[in-house]
């Protein structure tokens, strides 16, 4: 999976998931625009992977925040060739009689809007181009109910939903997309679960274990390269076998 200098966004990109991805691509001769909303993190995200990426703070929530780092990126390193939509909110955890709107519909816009506008920005010079990918983070939320975070989960549901209408309309451009949906992995917010929680969640998987940000990024690197040039409209689960799995 040598990317030869292809221009990938990642956002979403200053932590977790999409920094391990984002560094994954730049050592696989990327370049990488990173866009997320904490400055510091991504100053600091773009000092360590080196001249081969840039950094645009931006909430993705908010379109003409979204726009202008796109617009930002592609006058940085050119036409926008793959896109990595991982930004996204929980929800939070709320009984779902006493769910807050307004958290519902600002999850939503993160979540879900926020990669329809992203996809929109950068699809027509994929089509002129002829070929591109997009890559969207979805969760075993996109394909099971959770209790208690309705904004979460909707969002995710609604995503890959998106994921796959863009591929159907897409292909026939050269176009991919693809969902990638990851299971219990080793990030931030697990991170700040109490150690005897974090157990519990790991029994649950399969594998007995949770994954890593690595194992994720990996199969992202998959989806975005040419090694999955037949591949569209899926979800990949990196999961440890929990979505198979009938204890959960």
């Amino acid at each position: 999976m040598n990317f030869n200098g292809k221009h990938i966004v990642v956002t979403g990109a200053s932590a977790g998931i999409g920094l391990v991805t984002a560094k994954m691509l730049v050592e696989r001769g990327a370049r990488v625009s990173l866009i997320a909303r904490r400055q510091l993190m991504l100053d600091a995200a773009v000092a360590e992977l080196g001249p081969n990426s840039t950094g645009f703070s931006a909430d993705v929530g908010d379109k003409a925040q979204l726009y202008a780092a796109l617009d930002a990126a592609s006058g940085h390193f050119g036409g926008v060739e793959a896109l990595f939509a991982n930004a996204g909110l929980t929800g939070g955890f709320t009984p779902f009689t006493l769910f807050d709107s307004d958290v519902f519909e600002q999850t939503l816009r993160v979540n879900l809007t926020s990669v329809f506008w992203a996809a929109q920005k950068v699809i027509p010079a994929m089509i002129e181009a002829g070929k591109g990918v997009i890559l969207v983070t979805g969760s075993m939320g996109s394909k099971r109910g959770m209790a208690m975070n309705p904004a979460y989960v909707s969002s995710k549901h609604g995503v890959l939903g998106l994921t796959r209408a863009i591929a159907v309309e897409m292909a026939p451009h050269g176009i991919r997309a693809n969902c990638i949906i990851p299971g219990f992995i080793e990030t931030e917010a697990l991170a700040r679960i109490p150690p005897e929680q974090q157990g519990k969640i790991a029994a649950r998987v399969p594998q007995r274990r949770m994954g890593s940000p690595e194992e994720l990024a990996e199969v992202a690197c998959f989806l975005l390269s040419d090694a999955a040039s037949h591949v569209t409209g899926q979800d990949w689960a990196v999961d440890g076998g929990v979505l198979e799995s009938i204890e959960v």
